[in-house]
């Protein structure tokens, strides 16, 4: 039976873990501070209904200092890496407002956000921050699952005459789904880390037995009709 470091290397001959520095440091601390658990045996049940064997919230790191300015710096890079620099940061409300805050101080640009429907009071606003026609913005979101409510953000953003130039987010469990709805809203899209590096991640560190991956990477390709 192979120790975990010879199936490590193994894996990694074949092609089957992705050794992005940046990606499975984002997964290792996403994993020590709980934001996202992994319960391969004992799957959780989403409102959609789907069966998972992931959780995943984000939000839990801006409790943690390190985690938070780690995730800040390296959204920064990214953002800066892909598309230059914007004219404003969107937040996709509301798991985004707050890291989308910070890397607009850390950018020293002006920052607004995207909320999933209008206010039914006051202005009836879905942007809250004022944008200009014309300005180009990178949108910020904490987890992409379908695209579905940040794509919509980035409508919002379009139907105000703002340029959007992209969007990066935290955490994407990597469906195709996502990448089809990105494409066909011919919206560019990177993440810091993904659900294939972050299993990897998991049965590297002992998160996991190695045993359940076959089980967890059955569940990215069909995540409606997955049982566990």
């Amino acid at each position: 039976m192979l120790g975990l470091r010879d199936w490590y290397f193994q894996a990694n001959l074949v092609g089957l873990c992705i050794m992005d520095d940046t990606a499975s440091k984002v997964a290792e601390f996403l994993l020590q501070i709980k934001a996202i658990k992994l319960q391969p045996d004992q799957p959780f049940t989403w409102a959609s209904g789907w069966k998972s064997p992931i959780y995943c919230d984000n939000r839990v790191a801006l409790s943690y200092p390190r985690v938070r300015t780690f995730i800040r710096q390296e959204l920064v890079k990214l953002i800066e890496n892909k598309f230059g620099r914007p004219d404003i940061i969107a937040g996709v409300a509301t798991a985004a407002i707050a890291p989308g805050a910070l890397v607009a101080e850390a950018m020293g640009l002006p920052f607004v956000y995207i909320r999933s429907s209008a206010k039914d009071h006051g202005r009836q606003n879905t942007i809250e921050g004022e944008v200009q026609a014309h300005q180009t913005a990178v949108v910020i979101e904490d987890l992409i699952s379908t695209g579905g409510s940040s794509l919509k953000a980035v409508e919002e953003l379009r139907k105000s005459g703002v340029i959007v130039k992209g969007l990066v987010s935290i955490f994407t469990y990597g469906f195709d789904v996502s990448s089809d709805n990105f494409r066909k809203a011919a919206c560019p899209w990177y993440s810091l880390s993904n659900y294939d590096i972050l299993i990897k991640q998991a049965i590297l560190t002992g998160y996991v037995k190695k045993e359940y991956l076959p089980l967890l990477e059955s569940w990215r390709k069909k995540p409606d009709s997955w049982k566990g």
